[in-house]
């Protein structure tokens, strides 16, 4: 007896078998009790921005004497992934992304180790500031956001910014919160608005006024003395803590009197002039009291949780603060909706999830009890029971949280997982029949070791098949890599069960044989009918004098039907994404006014958004953000919106019904709505993006096409022929690119030789401009019991910087005592705004992006469909232009070329390594099944029903109009174990009937009539798990392909793979006999 009979043999014997079974239960309850709940996985990705200022200089100056030497040093550091920069005027930004699976301490540590090992790389005397390093990954996205307004006129942005921060202390201290942050609220300043006529009346200059106030506001310790045996701390001076004490300030003496600060400034103590804005929008389902489109100031806590932490528990924790919070820390009249609550979306994800997960596992084991029977239907029920709560402790302690893949993992996993427990049931009842006068404690361990050594050979091809499937590298890796390693770890315990567990239940529920006898007489009638059918089909392909004709007839029609199958993708009935759209409640709206358009014009145009948003029956309410960042998602983080704080750069996030409270799903709302946003930011000459949160890793946009050249002229010439092929492409919109529109700039030039030879150095006329158009923070007022300082910030007064008339007003000192305008020192010259510099890997490039929509909505054919006429663009010199796919130019600077990147290379490289896993999974088939069966022959029979698969996976993609995305591909993959594992069943029973002496025609047919019940039943099993997820919008690919993909090549195994080995043991035999 083999190692399987022994396992069920000592197992129906021992005392510790329940006990195993209980601690197996027990563990899977712990496991649901202590994992984490995401809605996806967490895709670590460490990446950091590295921020260096070189105040002054140009975008030309900064790219080559900032950032190419420092993305020379940041390439040198192990792990990574990409370098980017952007030279902007004034500031280089680089990005640092490392490779996936680089721990993230281990990569901050290796950063922040090369740039203060750098330090030395500028010289002093340049002028270039401390590189300034913020880490950033997947726990800096927020997992709440509150948004907190007011229906009440009096209040305002400024009250409600103060309201948040008191808010910030009260949900810090909410257990697992990392970091609390308010966006929007102008910010409270004491402003020193400057009168430029009394200033010049005094002649003082805003220098002198600055020193002023930087000398009077300080307090420092003066030392100790000791009187009357008692030492006594002395301290000098105080800080500023009112604004009447700033006022009267003296800032300065003339003729003998003292001139106060509030002579020559007007200080006022209250909101700073607003640079961004955010407000409240409510949509067609308005709460009462309000009505569809009206709008009202607005602030939004964001409050992003600590690594490892449970999104749910912290949301719910959140939300039960801020109860507690109404009425005292937020007053009655503020509002506090939730925009954000993915606590709440993960935990109705997983507990949807585990309904189904628990509704496949019901649908299974009601499968077994129509076709074997209820104490049958029993058994398989608790094994696959006690398999999946086995499982689900191995993935908490793997790692895994409970998420919508791993969760998936195990509900496309119960047809599989299944699979072992029925064979061993199924045996057992064909063991009791044939041997009827033996105790049924004797005939389990025959009956288990019989399909013992197929069972380990096709679990173990199962997994073979998957596991290479968690090797796929990039961002796709860990979001793909729960459905191999849970399935894996499934199978195994399956596997192990089956033989401890099945049999111990089998013995105490199916009783004695002579007792349930009776019950296999329906089963011998059911084998008869298979038999006789089987063999007349069969008879013509079997037959010695026609039959090969007739097999070779049959191969032909199936390698047709194969192709048939191909052409599908070919003529575009198939067409290939990467992943479709989940069915979210929110998307972003994501504006670009022209360069130089003011904080107001960009908020006017959000408005005009808005109200068009509010007509739209399933948003519920929208935000907008003008000036500042609305709270990033992983998308964002990625695409790093939070780095958008321009006056031209505006957000909507748009908040949607549940999506059981609406017909259609998030993508065709947001497809829905497209066009007349681009009409309105046409109108207004801006551009407009209407993102997605996307299935899996988020790239920069969907359609990427990255320009290299040896010269920026070029670069910029090539990408405005590149974004005008994008912009006649049908279906391609939300297009933009990385130059910067016409804009107009002012430079201010010093007269040096005059300004020297006056005492003033250009350093003092630019410090003295930068006080009136852009104001200085020159100290701060210490308010008693707040938890920040209010600046004190020295400018002209708003209505002053509309122009450089008052500006030019003010005065700076000279040599001799006199204050000299700076009219008489400065030239005004005008320019347009500089380009920004783009980096990538060390290369120079202009971004060009678009997307997808229409029928296809699939970038990829969009990207294929320009190839051509990018390729007619001409250059100068006649010089031909390169097309990269996977990677940079390997020398950019003798030609202009164009690298295709965005959804396009996260699809290359998934099915590159999903094909090289296909590849390695077949290999491992091959070698496992040459092991069992000792022979190079057989495994191609065996695995000679993969490529069927694809007869029913693509037709049935086609059927239901349903793209063949990634999930489609690891369906396949999964196929290819599932039907290999039905192909060993039948060659290992012919084999075995051919030991006992039948014919092999005859073992043929009875190899078929025998194991297609439990082949069909374990394909049932798979196909009725596959049932419960094809609703869902990313795996439904997934679940397309197990059922048709299982239900066609099931029925074409049962007859072909009988047949293959037929004429392989028939040519065998010849060969001997010979």
């Amino acid at each position: 007896m083999r190692i399987s009979g022994r396992i069920a043999a000592f197992f129906l014997r021992s005392q510790m078998t329940p006990l195993i079974g209980i601690v197996a239960l027990l563990l899977g309850l712990f496991a649901v009790g202590v994992t984490p709940r995401e809605e996806e996985p967490q895709i670590n990705v460490t990446m950091a921005n590295v921020i260096v200022p070189f105040p002054g200089a140009s975008s030309a100056d900064v790219e080559s004497r900032v950032a190419g030497p420092m993305e020379q040093r940041l390439s040198q550091i192990a792990g990574l992934d990409h370098v980017y920069s952007v030279s902007r005027p004034g500031v280089a930004v680089f990005t640092v992304q490392f490779k996936v699976g680089v721990e993230r301490e281990t990569a901050l540590v290796r950063l922040y180790d090369t740039v203060q090992s750098n330090q030395d790389l500028f010289a002093p005397e340049l002028g270039v500031g401390e590189p300034l390093v913020k880490p950033k990954g997947i726990d800096d996205v927020p997992v709440v956001s509150l948004t907190l307004w007011t229906k009440d006129d009096a209040r305002g942005a400024y009250d409600l910014e103060r309201i948040a921060h008191a808010t910030e202390a009260e949900l810090k201290r909410v257990d697992g919160t990392r970091e609390v942050a308010t966006i929007g609220g102008p910010g409270r300043i004491l402003r020193v608005d400057l009168d430029v006529d009394r200033l010049r009346a005094v002649e003082l200059t805003p220098l002198e006024i600055q020193g002023a106030l930087q000398s009077a506001n300080a307090r420092l310790p003066a030392g100790r003395i000791v009187r009357e045996n008692r030492e006594i701390k002395v301290e000098t001076g105080d800080f500023f803590r009112s604004k009447a004490e700033l006022e009267s300030l003296i800032v300065g003496v003339r003729e003998g009197r003292p001139i106060y600060l509030a002579e020559v400034a007007k200080v006022i103590d209250g909101p700073e002039q607003p640079v961004r804005y955010v407000w409240h929008g409510i949509g067609s389902d308005a709460p009462e009291g309000t009505s569809a489109g009206t709008e009202f100031p607005a602030v939004t806590l964001t409050v992003t949780k600590k690594p490892g932490e449970n999104a749910v528990d912290i949301a719910e924790r959140l939300m039960s603060r801020i109860e507690s919070l109404r009425g005292t820390v937020i007053p009655d009249d503020v509002q506090v909706s939730v925009s954000r609550d993915y606590g709440e979306t993960a935990n109705d994800k997983a507990m949807k999830l585990i309904q189904k997960l628990i509704f496949a596992t019901l649908s299974v084991v009601a499968l077994v009890f129509f076709v074997l029977g209820r104490r049958e239907a029993i058994i398989v029920g608790g094994a696959v029971m006690l398999t999946l709560a086995a499982t689900l402790f191995a993935s908490w302690a793997w790692g895994f949280t409970l998420n919508r893949v791993s969760l998936f993992a195990l509900i496309f996993s119960i047809g599989i997982l299944v699979d072992d427990a029925i064979v061993v049931v199924e045996n057992i009842h064909r063991r009791m029949q044939l041997d009827r006068g033996k105790p049924l404690r004797e005939i389990i361990p025959v009956a288990v070791d019989e399909v013992g050594g197929p069972t380990i050979l096709a679990t173990f091809t199962v997994i073979a098949a998957l596991l290479p499937m968690a090797f796929v590298s990039g961002l796709m890796g860990p979001y793909m890599s729960p459905i191999p390693i849970n399935a894996s770890m499934g199978m195994v315990i399956s596997l192990a069960i089956a033989f401890v567990i099945t049999p111990w239940m089998a013995l105490r529920l199916l009783g004695k044989h002579a007792d349930s006898a009776g019950d296999h007489s329906e089963e011998d009638k059911q084998t008869v009918w298979l038999r006789k059918f089987f063999r007349r089909v069969m008879s013509p392909f079997l037959n010695k004098e026609s039959g090969r004709r007739s097999r070779h007839k049959l191969y032909l029609g199936v390698f047709g039907l194969i192709a048939l199958s191909v052409s599908l993708a070919v003529f575009k009935l198939v067409v290939l994404k990467m992943l479709p759209f989940d069915n979210k409640s929110e998307f972003q709206v994501i504006v670009d006014m022209p360069a130089g358009t003011p904080l107001e014009n960009t908020a006017a145009v959000l408005h005009e958004m808005g109200v068009y948003l509010s007509t739209v029956p399933e948003v519920t309410n929208y935000q907008a953000y003008a000036g500042t960042a609305a709270p990033i998602n992983f998308n964002g983080l990625v695409r790093q919106y939070y780095l958008r704080a321009d006056s031209e750069q505006g957000d909507l996030q748009v908040n949607l019904k549940d999506k059981h409270e609406r017909d259609r799903q998030s993508h065709e709302i947001a497809g829905s709505v497209r066009a007349d946003l681009e009409r309105i930011a046409n109108n207004h000459g801006a551009n407009v993006k209407v993102v997605e949160v996307p299935p899996g890793p988020p790239v920069m946009s969907p359609l990427v096409a990255e320009i290299y050249g040896p010269d920026e002229a070029g670069r910029h010439q090539l990408a405005k022929s590149v974004r005008a092929i994008f912009e006649k492409t049908p279906d391609i919109m939300a297009i933009d690119d990385t130059t910067v529109d016409t804009a107009a700039q002012d430079r201010l030039v010093v007269d040096r030789n005059k300004a020297m030879l006056a005492g003033v150095s250009p350093q003092q006329i630019a410090a003295t401009l930068r006080v009136a158009l852009s104001g200085v923070d020159v100290t701060s007022l210490m308010v008693p019991d707040s938890r920040s300082s209010v600046p004190v910030r020295l400018a002209l007064p708003p209505e002053s910087r509309s122009n450089l008339d008052a500006a030019l007003k003010l005065t700076v000192p000279a040599r001799d005592g006199r204050a000299l305008p700076l009219s008489e020192l400065v030239q005004v010259h005008r320019e347009v705004r500089e380009q920004v510099h783009y980096h990538k890997d060390l290369m120079p490039l202009v971004y060009v992006f678009g997307d997808m929509a229409g029928d296809l909505d699939s970038p990829l054919y969009g990207m294929f469909a320009m190839r051509s006429d990018i390729q007619a663009i001409k250059l100068p010199h006649g010089a031909t232009l390169g097309e990269y796919f996977t990677q940079q130019p390997a020398d950019p600077y003798r030609e202009y070329a164009i690298k295709w990147d965005g959804e396009w290379q996260v699809t290359y490289e998934t099915f590159r390594d999903m094909g090289t896993a296909y590849a390695v999974g077949m290999i491992l088939i091959y070698l496992l099944v040459v092991a069992q069966f000792g022979s190079y022959s057989v495994p191609l029979v065996i695995m000679a029903p993969i490529p069927l698969t694809i007869i029913g996976v693509m037709p049935g993609h086609a059927l239901l109009g349903a793209h063949f995305t990634a999930t489609s591909m690891i369906g396949m993959i999964a196929l290819a174990g599932i039907i290999v594992r039905n192909s060993i069943l039948l060659v290992d029973f012919i084999n075995l009937k051919i030991a006992e002496g039948m014919e092999l025609a005859d073992a043929v047919v009875e190899a078929a009539a025998a194991r297609t019940k439990p082949i069909v039943l374990t394909g049932l099993a798979a196909m009725m798990g596959a049932f419960f997820i094809l609703d869902d919008p990313i795996f439904n690919g997934l679940a397309i392909s197990l059922i048709f993909g299982i239900l066609v090549s099931t029925m074409l195994t049962l007859v072909l793979i009988p047949l293959l080995y037929y004429a392989l043991k028939r040519r065998q035999m010849a060969k001997e006999q010979s």
